[in-house]
């Protein structure tokens, strides 16, 4: 059965008031498929998440929400986590979603900063008025008839701990509405009723973001409670999944896995992925299984300062490139001088929009706003290089970049072709002190399971065919586990703080 999109005259349809379009259009269509480990997979269709989200904004009314209020969402992967988002645009709230297992320390920095009118999260001692999962499975005591349509304005907030390693709440300060026509969803590769897994943790904010973009165009959610890349093939294959994001350490998972090429996953039309470098082995093993026109890398930031994009089959003539600038932003690459750098030169990597009418694409709570130079273009840190054609490069930021003997080192490029080699199933390069290099090149490294072990020897002579001397590490580290969050970017801090 095929679904078509509601009808829109191009007048923006607030993100509350969209579930209810589709399920006067579509009832009975499923909206969300909950895979929960070996459980029984639990299936919402549109008429139930509009109906419960409704009553679920019933109950945050009844604790005070309404158009000046931030919910703070703190739950797990679950049906309930799109819900009580609905619920929130429905009554006009910003929404805030946090990490469930936070460290009390930063949970509390983060509330203090929020300052939400109702938490909605299984946490002990918030002083904040909290409702918990329980709780809102148990607002079918509300009415489920549809509310006055409103407009959150702004709709969506993320954490990050940021630079100085204090936490900040990033707010997209836009109206939360959209039209079918929205430029968005062509940049994301979104079209209307797809199936679209999502794989990736709700507290962050591409799994979050690209998968309501997705419910506004009607798709199907497949949403599991963790990443395993075994069932994410699955799924991809039982489901014909045709959009998904994918952090690279889950595509890596994924390409690794032994009976990868027995799998059918050509019904992606769009596989998205960002958050990390892609090594050139990874992004070619994708390309051969979705093909290349299917898989959309995207380079930005949650501040949303200017966005690049590439489609594989245009990386395979610019290998290693995130692409260009889409239309309507600008980019340049400045040296420490405040220069522009000339092609192929590495420098910092400032963007801007060129619609003078514009609004801000973010706004801090808790920092400073990002750099920005008097012609508009801002940068996040990242550093990068173009080449003559106006492609974009990604080097490592500053503050992983490591300087030994004098010649700079960009972790990336190790771990690239460390992560090649057969036996190794994830790895991280960082800087550690030397009295005699300044800083060495050192290798943590996760062997795959039902692998024989690797020598220092081996690795050496591995990484010398396929590195620069000064590149190949100094020492390397065999660990059981590697330090990721659930979003796949690595914790790189906390390795180089063990071990200084």
């Amino acid at each position: 059965m095929s679904y078509s999109i509601p009808p829109s005259d191009s007048k923006p349809i607030s993100y509350g008031l969209r579930p209810s379009q589709w399920a006067t259009k579509h009832p009975h269509k499923p909206a969300i498929i909950f895979c929960d480990g070996d459980a029984e997979p639990q299936e919402l269709t549109w008429l139930q998440v509009d109906q419960r989200s409704n009553q679920i904004a019933r109950l945050l009314a009844q604790h005070g929400v309404n158009s000046d209020s931030m919910v703070v969402l703190g739950l797990p992967n679950c049906p309930e986590h799109y819900l009580v988002s609905l619920a929130g645009w429905k009554l006009g709230a910003l929404v805030l979603s946090l990490r469930p297992k936070l460290p009390e320390r930063e949970r509390i920095q983060l509330l203090e900063l929020a300052n939400g009118e109702v938490v909605v999260a299984d946490w002990d001692n918030v002083q904040s008025p909290q409702l918990t999962l329980d709780q809102i499975k148990q607002a079918d005591r509300f009415s489920a008839d549809p509310l006055p349509d409103i407009t959150a304005h702004p709709g969506k907030a993320v954490a990050s701990g940021g630079s100085t390693g204090r936490p900040k709440l990033i707010v997209d300060p836009n109206p939360w509405a959209s039209t079918d026509d929205t430029p968005v969803f062509d940049l994301l590769g979104i079209e209307p009723s797809m199936v679209h897994l999502v794989s990736g943790p709700l507290y962050h904010n591409a799994p979050y973001l690209f998968s309501h973009r997705g419910f506004f165009q009607g798709h199907t959610i497949i949403l599991t409670s963790r990443f395993d890349a075994a069932q994410a093939a699955d799924l991809i294959e039982k489901y014909k999944v045709s959009y998904t994001y994918m952090a690279p350490i889950m595509m890596s998972r994924i390409a690794k896995l032994p009976n990868i090429g027995q799998k059918n996953l050509r019904s992606m039309r769009t596989l998205i992925h960002t958050a990390a470098p892609c090594p050139h082995w990874l992004k070619h093993a994708w390309i051969d299984l979705i093909g290349g026109e299917n898989l959309l890398e995207l380079f930005g930031a949650t501040e949303a300062v200017g966005i690049c994009t590439i489609r594989g089959n245009e990386w395979l003539k610019h290998e290693g490139s995130v692409g260009q600038p889409v239309p309507g932003c600008e980019m340049r690459i400045i040296d420490a001088n405040g220069d522009e750098c000339a092609p192929g030169a590495v420098g910092e990597i400032f963007m801007r929009w060129t619609d003078p009418n514009r609004g801000p694409s973010y706004t801090y709570i808790g920092s400073n706003p990002a750099k920005k130079d008097d012609a508009g273009f801002s940068s996040v840190g990242d550093l990068g290089w173009a080449d003559e054609d106006g492609y974009l490069f990604i080097a490592d930021r500053r503050v992983d970049m490591i300087i030994t003997g004098g010649a700079n080192v960009y972790p990336a490029e190790v771990e690239a072709v460390l992560t090649e080699h057969s036996s190794i199933a994830d790895v991280a390069v960082i800087g550690l002190p030397d009295e005699e290099w300044g800083k060495r090149v050192h290798a943590v490294i996760q062997i795959k399971d039902d692998t024989d072990p690797l020598t220092r020897s081996e690795l050496e002579t591995y990484c010398k065919a396929r590195l620069m001397s000064y590149k190949v590490p100094k020492t390397f580290e065999f660990v059981e586990q590697l330090p990721r969050n659930s979003a796949g970017k690595l914790r790189r801090a906390d390795l180089v703080k063990a071990r200084s």
